[in-house]
């Protein structure tokens, strides 16, 4: 069979197996389902008739299984297991959108949240969004970023899971955010990462924010530049990355990956990317890559 079709639920799930069997008939496979972690994601392996897309494939299951809280990835079968993962930061790896939780400091988390929701919906440019929410900032102590990261930011279900068992079966893995390094450093610690990238703060001699970022941003293009780099300094082909996200300056690096990842995306995000993830963890990115769930590890 040249493509996979896997099946995710976000808990043990009794009647998996039976949409499985449905989802199976929908794609006209003839063999049996094989089982990653039992009521939880299983394999569907077929080979296509025809024009095949993964997205669109996807989106007909999703259908034919009706309005069940389940995931699916579809894809060709060959070089499921990815040598390089690019991860998203706010929303993606961790659960909050580190700026608002700053401007909150200052009495502006309602402002700079609407702000962001504008950006990552990609209604307004990511750039000039940016250094406006970053303006509201000014005078802040630096400091606060520590106790923002202590006492507010929770990391995203799965994240540890997924960096850490990757790293173990030889992927290198790369955090990269459109926020800032004073969170970046600390948080890809934390999880695993073996990099990460992200905008500065200029900061002054008192270590206050001065209300600047300092050039260059780290955009969209700059996160597709960090892909592209990344992939040839380990010699990886295109469809080696495993790239997730959530906003609209995530959408064009996950454009550009053999597995691009929606996850708990805005609208345009994942109507566009190959595939999305709407109800599961961040474990659901490891099953989609055929591993068993005796296979992860937050070590």
């Amino acid at each position: 069979m040249s493509h996979v079709a896997t099946l995710i639920a976000s808990h043990v799930l009794p009647g998996l197996e039976a949409l499985a069997r449905h989802a199976a008939s929908a794609l006209g496979a003839g063999g049996e389902g094989h089982w990653l972690t039992p009521g939880i994601a299983i394999d569907i392996p077929f080979t296509p008739a025809g024009e095949y897309d993964n997205r669109r494939s996807a989106g007909r299951l999703r259908e034919a299984i009706g309005d069940v809280p389940v995931d699916i990835v579809v894809q060709p079968a060959a070089g499921r297991r990815k040598r390089l993962l690019l991860a998203d930061m706010d929303s993606t790896m961790i659960e909050q959108e580190c700026l608002d939780e700053l401007a909150d400091f200052v009495g502006q988390k309602a402002r700079v949240a609407a702000i962001t929701e504008r950006a990552m919906r990609g209604e307004i440019a990511f750039e000039p969004a940016l250094e406006e929410r970053v303006a509201l900032l000014a005078g802040l102590s630096a400091g606060v970023v520590s106790e923002v990261i202590a006492e507010r930011i929770t990391l995203t279900p799965g994240a540890r899971a997924l960096v850490c068992t990757m790293r173990a079966h030889g992927a290198h893995t790369c955090l990269v955010s459109g926020g800032f390094t004073l969170f970046t450093e600390p948080i890809a610690a934390l999880i695993g990462f073996a990099e990460n990238r992200g905008n500065r703060f200029e900061i002054d001699g008192e270590g206050r924010l001065t209300g600047r970022v300092v050039p260059p941003i780290l955009g969209r293009d700059a996160k597709l530049a960090a892909l592209v780099e990344l992939r040839a300094r380990f010699g990886l082909a295109p469809d080696e990355a495993l790239v997730v996200g959530d906003g609209a300056n995530d959408l064009l690096m996950i454009s550009q990956a053999g597995l691009g990842v929606a996850y708990h995306a805005k609208p345009m995000v994942a109507a566009a990317a190959a595939a999305r993830i709407d109800h599961c963890d961040l474990t659901a990115l490891l099953y989609a890559q055929g591993y068993q769930g005796s296979e992860i590890s937050n070590q």
